[in-house]
């Protein structure tokens, strides 16, 4: 494990409480009992916490001054405290018990490379069974199939799981229901481990039975890890969003709108457009056919004024394949996997490994 923060003090105290906190945030530090025994790996890792009671030998020791230096003390700060900081060459200071879950953060953030961020998109029906789920879902496998670390978020607590429709109900893993209260930065490497999985297609859905309410800390806390530790995110957003469905839709890039090729659909659609502007800018449409009387992609797109993301025609499998759970051997063929593989095209997304060489 590579080493992700350096903890200077000569308080074993100190050093006990600061592994701690590491430990909490799943990274890997090791302890240097003074400025000299530190100076070997002062460069190295990404965090540096640096007790008062080694601050002035450290200040002395002329250490290379370097980004990522935290000066932790257990008392009050005073102008002394931020004084010996700057001598220190510490940007911040901690001051503890208080910003515990600061130095949390700071370690997990230490723990992760910097290698960009995901691309996030949502998929709106403007009816109901317009098939937006069966979209979403069709997305993140045709991405999970091109190597693409891809998060399926649920964001509609009464849809009855998107987990089931990838057969995944009875596996163990976490739901919303585990992360409902959670606070502070979440491990991106234990969050991928820990949610349910088909290959490259992790799913975030919601335990059977009523649904509970979910923390604005704890949806921020998802979808800042889900951005920094995947490639796709995918956001499964009813029409009416709720807390957890506009918190996606205010982090998509892009939002597609599924309309049906109807009149009633499209009128329907046309109200939603603009409620969606309201929390994500760039909104676009999708046709699915067939359409009943005739109406056509291009007909729903002037009618909506809204760009198009393209149209495909309902296949009829998928009903079946849901209920069997069979939806990712359907997907491999047929006019949705199609029309998936042309969107992600667009989207041009680089696979996570390629972002991390890159940030090397």
């Amino acid at each position: 494990m590579n080493l992700a923060a350096l903890i200077v003090t000569g308080d074993p105290a100190l050093a006990d409480g600061l592994l701690r906190l590491a430990a909490a945030a799943d990274v890997h530090a090791e302890v240097a009992y003074g400025a000299d025994e530190a100076r070997a790996a002062w460069t190295w890792p990404v965090l540096t916490l640096v007790g008062d009671d080694v601050a002035e030998s450290v200040a002395s020791a002329d250490l290379q001054r370097r980004p990522g230096v935290v000066l932790v003390t257990g008392e009050d700060a005073t102008s002394d405290t931020y004084r010996l900081a700057v001598e220190a060459g510490a940007q911040d200071v901690a001051v503890l018990p208080d910003h515990e879950d600061w130095l949390i953060n700071a370690f997990a953030a230490a723990g992760e490379p910097e290698s960009g961020r995901a691309t996030t998109v949502c998929v709106v029906g403007s009816r109901g069974g317009a098939g937006a789920s069966v979209l979403a879902t069709g997305l993140g496998l045709a991405a999970a199939g091109q190597g693409l670390r891809t998060l399926l978020v649920d964001a509609d607590p009464f849809g009855g799981g998107i987990d089931l429709m990838l057969g995944l109900e009875a596996h163990e893993g976490v739901r919303w229901h585990d992360l409902a209260e959670r606070r502070g930065r979440l491990n991106t490497a234990t969050l991928r481990e820990t949610l349910p999985r088909c290959g490259d297609l992790s799913v975030l859905s919601w335990r059977r039975g009523e649904p509970v309410p979910v923390s604005d800390d704890a949806v921020r806390s998802l979808f800042d890890a889900a951005v920094r530790g995947f490639d796709l995110v995918i956001g499964d957003v009813p029409r009416y969003p709720g807390d957890v469905g506009r918190a996606a839709l205010r982090a998509a890039d892009t939002t597609f709108l599924l309309v049906p090729a109807e009149v009633r659909a499209t009128v329907a659609a046309d109200g939603l457009a603009a409620v969606l502007r309201r929390d994500t800018a760039d909104v676009r449409l999708v046709v699915q056919g067939p359409a009943p009387g005739g109406l056509t992609a291009d007909a729903v797109a002037h009618a909506l004024d809204l760009p198009s993301a393209g149209a495909f025609e309902r296949d009829r499998r998928l009903p079946t394949a849901i209920d069997e759970g069979g939806l990712e051997r359907a997907c491999r063929r047929g006019p949705l996997a199609e029309f998936c593989g042309g969107v992600l095209a667009d989207l041009a997304l680089q696979p996570y490994a390629y972002r991390e060489e890159a940030a090397a």
